[in-house]
């Protein structure tokens, strides 16, 4: 079956013009997904002057592809985040969620996109033990979270970490109707920036501040984000005839699997890989048979996430180096609710105001971790091996995506189509060079 999205399906999205000539402004935003359009309405409602540059289309990014789960249960553990930074931290990463998940509630009330209250919960296999740490953990950091063994699925777990009302929604059903009076320029591509002044193919913005939402930041010369980031590609069949499971779930488990519904349709993700390292389509579709062997497939389609060394996203200043630009980044596979807080923290730090989350989401924390150096393993081999199609970012073999008819690059996650042209950043060139 060919690749096609749930979310685009039926949603038309509004359309704006392109930057021609030169263009001044405060703030500017580069990239329209998620947390760029987020930060465009909080620009706007504070006063502010910004201008979102996008260089395709607002939506038509890595945001079309989430499963749009919102929840404050990631794939970090909260044990885990206690170990690495302390409680302190641990219970300001969880308050964000929450918090983001209760403000698209609020949200939801006026920018129309099928939000649900659903409970969610993270299952696995093997580790009860772990999950049950993890359940304790969080109610000591004031959460009530429970250790069941009890889930909807149609087998048996090992143990679950139940989180209550959390959500799950539309993504380009809300980004439809939030974008209306933004001040938006699509295919505008920003190809370099010099300091706060950003160069596309016909025009240029000057800017007193920047926020750069482009999934994988682009500036490679500042913030070392090539060696800090990697990105992997998770597959998503969408089935009807399927159960309603009444919640999200996320599995534990490497290479487990995630599921929720919308609008009659099972959607079950899964067969995650680093970028360039396969295509897991047909893991997604055994794990189907197999429990729901009636269910009949309607889309598929896959989508790439940025993982941090640390499992804790990258929102703050780009670099010491750029005291002006701003970043987000790293969003491992929880891209919804930290686009909202990357919304809250960025827009404050360009209008100059604190934010009590930003010390724990900040870019300048320790690189030195095993992933740092899976990355830099991954970079030298792909650099060193003997083809002729290469990426434009910086040089990395490419590989031949079989089912998805794309260039994939191992090292940094970049896509092209069979010609060359840019699917995925961080490349910004045409590639196969």
């Amino acid at each position: 079956m060919s690749i096609e999205y749930l979310w685009t399906k039926n949603i038309k999205m509004p359309t704006f013009p392109s930057l021609k000539g030169t263009v001044n402004t405060d703030v500017l935003i580069i990239g329209g997904g998620m947390a760029g359009v987020l930060c465009a309405l909080r620009l706007k409602e504070a006063g502010v002057d910004y201008v979102l540059a996008e260089g395709k289309t607002v939506g038509g990014g890595i945001t079309k592809g989430t499963t749009a789960v919102l929840t404050a249960q990631h794939d970090t553990l909260y044990q885990d985040i206690v170990k690495k930074f302390g409680e302190e931290k641990a219970r300001l990463y969880l308050k964000a969620n929450l918090d983001a998940v209760n403000e698209f509630a609020d949200l939801s009330k006026k920018i129309p996109c099928d939000f649900e209250r659903k409970p969610s919960f993270m299952y696995t296999l093997y580790d009860s033990e772990k999950l049950d740490k993890e359940a304790k953990t969080l109610k000591r950091l004031g959460f009530n979270a429970s250790f069941t063994r009890k889930t909807p699925l149609p087998f048996k777990v090992a143990g679950a970490v139940k989180f209550p009302e959390m959500a799950q929604f539309h993504p380009l059903k809300f980004l439809s109707n939030a974008v209306k009076g933004l001040n938006i320029y699509e295919h505008t591509f920003v190809n370099r920036l010099d300091k706060t002044t950003a160069y596309t193919k016909n025009g240029v913005i000057n800017a007193k501040r920047i926020i750069v939402a482009t999934h994988f930041p682009f500036i490679n010369s500042h913030g070392f984000y090539f060696v800090k980031l990697y990105q992997r590609r998770s597959y998503v069949i969408a089935y009807e005839n399927a159960s309603d499971i009444g919640c999200t779930v996320d599995n534990f488990d490497k290479d487990g699997f995630y599921l929720r519904n919308y609008n009659g349709l099972l959607i079950i993700g899964g067969g995650t890989k680093r970028t360039g390292k396969g295509c897991g389509f047909e893991t997604v579709s055994r794990f189907a048979s197999q429990y729901y062997p009636k269910a009949k497939e309607k889309y598929r389609w896959a989508n790439q996430d940025c993982e941090s060394l640390d499992g804790i996203p990258y929102i703050g200043r780009y670099s010491a180096s750029l005291p002006n630009v701003f970043v987000a980044s790293g969003f491992n596979l929880w891209g919804m609710t930290t686009s909202l807080v990357a919304s809250h923290i960025l827009t404050d730090a360009v209008m100059g105001k604190e934010n009590k989350y930003s010390e724990v989401f900040g870019t300048d924390r320790s690189s030195l971790t095993l992933q740092l150096f899976a990355n830099l393993g991954s970079a030298v081999l792909e650099l060193a091996t003997p083809v002729t199609k290469r990426c434009s970012h910086m040089g990395c073999a490419l590989k031949w995506n079989k089912q998805e008819h794309t260039w994939d690059c191992p090292c940094h996650g970049s896509r092209f189509d069979r010609d060359g042209n840019v699917i995925d950043n961080p490349a910004v060139k045409k590639g196969l060079v």
